[in-house]
């Protein structure tokens, strides 16, 4: 399967050099080193220094919109189903100093406290066969889109402006679709389920979805969705019961959906399913 995808996005690589650096590249992220970085990945690659792998990242010309629609295309292909499951999460980089674009002090899952570092929304897709990392869009916080001279100096284009995470996982969301990829759920953590935009977008591309909320989180009877998602399961119960048959109804869920309104406000939630 490696050799597979990276015969799909060799070809855009015009010179054989960056076609082989990326091989290279990919081949160490995927290698069990303690730390990944330019000096590992390219020790892991047999090469002498790192220049090759910067200038890969820095210098080389390719086309990154080219090169996620072909992973993407090459997932569709291999994992694709009718029943794939979309699931958005932001992971975090720790980083010493204050010069590496979209670092500030902020709260890291991968550190389960605040610490200076990077941030980034990763789209993975789940299927019957099989699970994979499928995009990633990178947080650029306001501290940064604010600050022309910083961003200036970090090389950041002036087209980037600022998105909140939920909406960095929509446009990926978006993204996948348009391209194509067959799914029918969407799941994310608490930082996604608090917008209300992103599951009404899910709502719009009649996606269901599942996304934690906090216990705080109030539901109005006139939040039921426009539709069904394609496909939907059959064991939505008249009364808003989204558990499979035989299992008891759980008083922290409810569903969202033309067939299944939430009939009164919950103030105690964790779990939403749109339908």
């Amino acid at each position: 399967m490696f050799d597979g995808l990276m015969d799909t996005v060799g070809s855009r690589f015009a010179r054989p050099e960056p076609r082989r650096r990326v091989r290279d590249f990919v081949a160490g992220l995927l290698a069990p080193l303690p730390v990944k970085n330019c000096w590992t990945i390219a020790e892991h690659a047999g090469d002498t220094g790192p220049g090759g792998m910067q200038d890969l990242i820095g210098r080389a010309s390719w086309d990154d919109a080219l090169v996620r629609a072909d992973v993407r295309g090459f997932v569709a292909a291999r994992l694709g189903h009718p029943d794939g499951v979309l699931l958005v999460d932001e992971t975090g980089d720790l980083k010493k100093g204050t010069h590496t674009v979209g670092v500030q002090r902020q709260y890291s899952g991968t550190a389960g406290k605040i610490e200076n570092c990077q941030l980034a929304v990763h789209l993975s897709y789940a299927s019957p066969l099989g699970h994979t990392l499928l995009d990633v869009a990178f947080y650029l916080p306001k501290s940064w889109t604010e600050d022309p001279a910083r961003r200036a100096e970090a090389g950041v284009p002036d087209t980037i402006g600022f998105a909140t995470k939920p909406q960095l996982a929509r446009r990926l969301i978006e993204t996948a679709v348009a391209g194509g990829l067959p799914c029918r759920w969407v799941a994310g953590d608490e930082a996604y389920g608090g917008d209300p935009h992103l599951a009404t977008a899910l709502r719009q591309q009649r996606l269901g979805y599942v996304l934690a909320v906090a216990r705080s989180h109030r539901v109005r009877p006139d939040s039921a969705s426009s539709g069904p998602p394609r496909s939907p399961p059959d064991y939505r119960s008249r009364r808003g019961n989204a558990s499979p048959p035989g299992q008891p109804r759980k008083g922290t869920a409810t569903t969202t959906g033309r067939s299944s309104p939430c009939p009164t406000p919950l103030t105690s939630i964790k779990v939403i399913t749109g339908c």
